[in-house]
């Protein structure tokens, strides 16, 4: 149970700061005023020699690690297809390297002694009698036991699927460790419903949220927008009033993936998380 309050539990992306050394991404977090990160693991694994020293150069910045994150291998961001078909542990030409990546990335969030690491985990099959639903089912029982040998708990970022989709999946799959790192604005972006119900569908499982924004596109089957935080369609108040009504302890967790600004952005929105549970 987390027993700091709200104001305390905000934290901010590392990968939002597009820093390119450990020392970098100290910095440009004080300059946000936020001294919590959610760490991008991926540098860690991939370049040692940079981003080896990151856990003792937050620490010397007086910034905690309270979660990490990784990526997967091909992913394919630029229309809702090309996603579909290279995201997360879903593809099959990408499946063992995948599964390499996440052993190596356990050993290193057990070394910085984190509980919570989340990622995309791919596009999930509407309907569970169609045979990818039960392969991704599979795969993510796989990764979930290497995670939990480590007592580690791996966060499903929400996007791709509806939240009642993704609940189907967490009661198929029935792994304690499993859980959901909720984003209102993924439910915009990629046209998968409304963001205030559908943390009530997911309520269970929410252990971590980010605070990002966005505009659902007028197109369907296209993407919405990403936009700064307090200028999107997300109802802010809705949000934390109804997280407070689930009794969410976890942590805030501030993203920006687009624009040119990221740490005035950033700071905007700690200011609007901060209004709106007032």
């Amino acid at each position: 149970m987390n027993s700091l309050t709200l104001p305390q539990r905000i934290a901010v992306c590392s990968w939002s700061l597009q820093a390119a050394t450990p020392q970098e991404l100290a910095g440009k977090l004080q300059e946000t005023g936020v001294y919590r990160v959610q760490l991008a693991l991926d540098p860690l694994r991939d370049e040692p020699a940079v981003w080896g020293g990151t856990e003792a150069i937050l620490k010397q910045a007086g910034i905690q690690i309270i979660s990490g994150m990784f990526g997967c291998v091909g992913e394919d961001y630029s229309t809702l297809d090309t996603i579909r078909e290279t995201g997360g542990i879903a593809p099959d030409e990408t499946w063992d390297r995948n599964l390499e990546n996440i052993r190596a990335t356990v050993e290193i969030a057990t070394a910085l002694g984190l509980k919570l690491v989340t990622f995309h985990a791919g596009f999930v099959p509407h309907d569970p009698a169609d045979p990818d639903f039960a392969k991704m089912v599979g795969r993510l029982k796989t990764v979930a036991e290497i995670f939990a040998a480590a007592d580690i708990s791996v966060g499903l970022e929400t996007g791709q699927e509806t939240a009642a989709g993704l609940a189907t999946l967490l009661g198929e799959l029935r792994q304690s460790n499993v859980v959901v790192n909720f984003d209102p604005a993924n439910m915009l972006l990629y046209g998968k419903g409304d963001p205030i119900e559908a943390v009530r569908v997911l309520a269970p499982w929410i252990r971590q949220v980010h605070v990002k924004d966005a505009n659902a596109s007028a197109v369907p089957g296209t993407w919405g927008e990403e936009v700064a935080v307090g200028d999107g369609q997300v109802d802010w108040h809705a949000f934390f009033a109804t997280l407070a009504e689930i009794h969410f302890t976890g942590d805030i967790v501030i993203e920006r993936e687009a624009g040119d600004q990221r740490v005035a952005d950033i700071r905007t929105a700690r200011e609007v998380v901060l209004q709106s549970i007032r």
